[in-house]
């Protein structure tokens, strides 16, 4: 499934947060909004999810203008999986999963038996059905993020997003959300996540969207996105850009260290 947006421009009443925004995604792809905190990456989410609705410009899902959906309807197209998630009830991890098949039931039903099997394939598809009977406050953040993910899976939406889906976890839990995101990515889900880290959106993303003030800086494929300019442009700082194992990595070095 395809997600287009065109000349999207959104203001929160006389501050202009995002300027004439474009960009496409397609079936397969992984492609990972960067920039600073700040400049209108989850505004951005928001208005594709259709959360907020006073922007100019337009946000298609396979053609049709995302306006037209109601939540129920964006929820079968679009599954959104948030930094964090507090409940204030004690939830296991099942019952959290199984809350994502809410956009699939009519009103007044019940989950039934393939409700549950449908929870019980997409924990074991991110490896999280040892924790079905934890409960989800006593997870890493890691896990945390992974039961959320599985949550989104039981939507059945074809398109995946992840907002800022590694902050505030340690190296590990972030390496294992990211190789997650991926492997979906090339089983054929729409992905697409923001970011403030430059080393991991060139090492798991097909495409980058770079946004600095509100606006698209640079656009394309990794190698030509992650340059020392784009990141001075990003986060006003000089770095020196390191290629490893045959450039499939690149890593971001203060200048001041290099000389």
């Amino acid at each position: 499934m395809s997600i287009e947006v065109k000349n999207l421009s959104f203001s929160y009443g006389d501050r202009p947060v995002l300027h004439d925004i474009s960009f496409s995604v397609g079936n397969g792809e992984f492609l990972s909004i960067l920039g600073p905190n700040g400049v209108g990456k989850s505004t951005l989410f928001r208005c594709v999810l259709g959360l907020l609705s006073g922007y100019t410009g337009s946000v298609s899902v396979d053609g049709t203008d995302a306006r037209t959906f109601s939540i129920r309807e964006a929820a079968k197209h679009i599954a959104y999986i948030p930094q964090s998630s507090r409940s204030i009830f004690n939830y296991s991890v099942f019952d959290i999963v199984l809350m994502g098949r809410t956009s699939g039931l009519s009103t007044f039903r019940s989950p039934g038996k393939k409700d549950k099997e449908l929870c019980q394939w997409a924990m074991e598809k991110v490896g999280i059905t040892r924790l079905q009977d934890r409960c989800f406050h006593r997870l890493s953040g890691g896990e945390q993020q992974l039961v959320l993910i599985a949550r989104a899976l039981v939507q059945k939406a074809p398109v995946l997003m992840l907002d800022e889906p590694t902050a505030n976890l340690d190296f590990g839990n972030q390496l294992l959300v990211l190789e997650q995101a991926r492997s979906l990515a090339r089983e054929g889900y729409t992905v697409i996540q923001t970011t403030h880290h430059p080393e991991q959106s060139y090492m798991y993303s097909d495409r980058i969207l770079a946004i600095q003030k509100g606006r698209v800086l640079t656009e394309g494929k990794p190698k030509e996105v992650l340059t020392e300019q784009t990141i001075r442009a990003l986060y006003g700082v000089d770095v020196e850009i390191v290629s490893l194992y045959h450039d499939s990595a690149r890593i971001c070095i203060p200048a001041h260290i290099t000389k």
